[in-house]
């Protein structure tokens, strides 16, 4: 790795300080084989900074620095530009998982209407007074605190009504076979 000496004053201390390890000639053509590699050219710097990261790990490691850092440099570039490939492949899977959950999630307009009527008739099975939690947090969209001050209750009973009717509501659905 070629070092530079630099003067700090009027004394004799000289220390060590690296130059930037790839010159402008070999940042383009590490730039080139990221884009030939199919990078995009807004990953390009980071791509470029990469190999300079691992061109100084070298260097810390105590490791010499390649012979042809030009070369060395292309093959990095080229091993990131497979890496970003992989990522970009495993990015595509997830989103197709993804999708493919909530495409399975998503019940079918007479599944929809079997699981409402199953839902309203749970509700009228519930006692009115966690009857009236359910529709105010899940029809209203009401946080618990909105709901305890409109019904003057603590918060901590909302909850609990919450709680036992929702419990309820997913026994009597399971029970229907509806869920």
């Amino acid at each position: 790795m070629l070092r530079r000496k630099a003067r700090r004053g009027q004394g004799d201390s000289v220390l060590d300080v690296p130059d930037d390890p790839l010159d402008a000639a070999q940042e383009r053509r590490v730039r080139a084989v990221l884009a030939l590699g199919g990078v995009p050219q807004t990953d390009l710097p980071d791509g470029v900074q990469q190999v300079r990261l691992r061109l100084l790990e070298r260097a810390a490691n105590g490791q010499e620095a390649p012979r042809d850092v030009s070369a060395w440099a292309a093959v990095v570039a080229s091993n990131l530009a497979m890496d970003w490939h992989r990522a970009k492949r495993r990015q595509e899977r997830l989103g197709e998982r993804l999708a493919a959950l909530r495409q399975s999630e998503l019940p079918s307009g007479e599944d929809t209407s079997l699981l409402s009527l199953a839902v309203a008739q749970g509700l009228d099975e519930l006692p009115d007074a966690q009857r009236q939690v359910v529709v105010l947090r899940f029809y209203a969209d009401l946080p618990v605190r909105d709901i305890a001050e409109q019904l003057a209750i603590p918060e901590g009973t909302v909850k609990s009504r919450l709680h036992t009717a929702v419990r309820a509501l997913r026994a009597r659905l399971h029970e229907d076979e509806v869920v």
